[in-house]
């Protein structure tokens, strides 16, 4: 059982990673009171970016990492500058939140094949060597935890550690955290106190298509090695990660994790022979039965901003 745990826990972490950090990203932009179903989408976007900006460093400048850490950042600007169509349609012209994010889904997997098709006359943009993974010298030896979170690990999953570590302070711990959630709890009491709204909710959104589109570029580096016009669904579950999880920061650390540790069973269940025995069906739904059980189970109880998914109108009360 050890040795199956050691297998599976390198490929859980690196499934986890990116939906977490898409999951915060739909944390902040739910806080604000914008709902944001359009995180496939965005994620698509920072793919393709990301794929796009490595491609062509790599083919000019080799192989060096650099060019991937190059390529991370240019997907989270690309997926923020998207994501303003959603802010725009959301907050200035009060439209449907869902249908927006929707738009968002459609039109970023149209686009992004296009170009690719056109760039590389596949659709496809592949990377000539993906992110590396290493041992942390020193705590890689550390009795168990060390061969569970220090070995074979990428430096994305670090990274968005820190990242989590720091949204959630700034969320829980700051000023600008406090006018945040209030926005998505009561809008008016929060415009009534002198806090723009309008500017809190954009900033909300634009901090999700970042994170999404940085999720995006993350998930390609560390497991698809290239861009297809696809990333396996993981907006999709990040917002059932974000309810799963609460709404809050460690809530969603742990719903992620769970359902990437399920879904990556699912995924490597018939190499590894102690899994190999139980019928593939079974495992291949699993995550998603477990997804559809969580929801029901909380919605009755969820703790979800009083105020996300309606429009803010400064006039009404």
């Amino acid at each position: 059982m050890w040795e199956t745990i050691l297998q599976i826990f390198p490929y859980a972490i690196a499934y986890t990673v990116p939906l977490l950090i898409v999951a915060l990203g739909a944390l902040y932009c739910e806080r604000s009171g914008v709902v944001n179903i359009g995180l496939e989408g965005l994620m698509i976007i920072g793919a393709f970016a990301g794929a796009l900006t490595i491609y062509s460093l790599q083919n000019q400048y080799g192989t060096s990492v650099w060019t991937i850490y190059v390529g991370l950042v240019v997907a989270a600007i690309a997926g923020a500058l998207f994501s303003l169509l959603h802010a725009f349609a959301s907050i200035n012209l009060q439209a449907n939140q869902t249908i927006s994010g929707t738009a968002i889904n459609l039109m970023a997997t149209a686009i992004t094949v296009f170009l690719a098709r056109n760039i590389t006359g596949s659709g496809n943009i592949v990377l000539t060597v993906g992110l590396a993974k290493k041992n942390l010298s020193g705590l890689s030896n550390i009795p168990v935890i060390g061969s569970l979170f220090f070995t074979n690990s990428y430096a994305t999953t670090w990274i968005v550690l820190l990242i989590l570590i720091v949204l959630t302070y700034i969320l829980y711990k700051t000023a600008f955290g406090l006018r945040l959630r209030a926005c998505g709890e009561h809008p008016h009491a929060a415009s009534a106190a002198g806090i723009n709204v309008s500017k809190m909710r954009y900033v909300g959104v634009l901090t999700s298509g970042a994170l999404a589109g940085l999720g995006g570029a993350i998930y390609l580096v560390t497991i698809a090695g290239e861009f297809n016009g696809s990333v396996a669904g993981i907006g999709f579950l990040a917002l059932a990660a974000l309810i799963f999880g609460q709404w809050k920061p460690l809530g969603i650390l742990a719903s992620t994790f769970f359902f990437g540790f399920a879904t990556t069973i699912a995924n490597v269940s018939q190499v590894i022979p102690s899994l190999a025995t139980i019928p593939p069906l079974i495992l291949k739904v699993f995550p998603y039965i477990v997804t559809l059980l969580a929801l029901i189970i909380f919605s009755k109880s969820t703790q979800a901003p009083k105020a996300a998914g309606e429009p803010f109108d400064q006039g009404k009360r």
